[in-house]
């Protein structure tokens, strides 16, 4: 690739384009995002472009489908959002929550993979085991040595544990 004709054509071409997909758009942000991907694009292909009658014309066409698709997809995830309703409010973190969380940290990885795929996510023994490529013996182990060392991080009496 000659980088030195791509940099020429893109210090000739970049504010033409820019001010195109900025009227197309109205957004100066989103035209800047879908100008910067066309030029990735004829970068990319700049042997093949560069040869063509008119190489900013075709800049003109990427750009502005990519500005389209972009639209498009921001159009759908408002529909979607009227057609759903806004996500419900998660509310913040208890301190228990957080003291879980803290406590989860302190465990090797093994066993912190192990308990949020089995509480968390809710998968079987059998599944941590397939996904972690763990026997199930080993999984088992991993969450009866984990639930130990969060009841001991926790201060809870271990009768509470065993029923978990």
């Amino acid at each position: 690739m000659d980088s030195t004709d791509f940099d020429e054509f893109y210090r000739a071409s970049r504010q033409r384009l820019l001010g195109f997909v900025y009227v197309l758009t109205g957004d100066l942000s989103e035209a800047q995002d879908a100008v910067q991907e066309a030029y990735i694009r004829a970068w990319q292909r700049w042997s093949t472009v560069r040869d063509y009658d008119d190489p900013e014309a075709w800049m003109r066409v990427v750009a502005a489908r990519i500005a389209v698709s972009r639209w498009r997809s921001l159009r759908s995830r408002a529909r979607a959002y009227l057609r759903h309703g806004a996500v419900e409010s998660v509310p913040p973190p208890t301190t228990d929550t957080v003291e879980v969380v803290a406590a989860l940290r302190r465990l090797p990885e093994e066993q912190r993979t192990a308990i949020a795929l089995y509480y968390l996510m809710g998968m079987p023994v059998a599944e941590v085991a397939r996904e972690t490529g763990a026997p199930e013996g080993t999984v088992k182990a991993r969450l009866a040595r984990g639930r130990v060392a969060l009841a001991g991080l926790l201060s809870v009496e271990l009768g509470e544990v065993a029923d978990a």
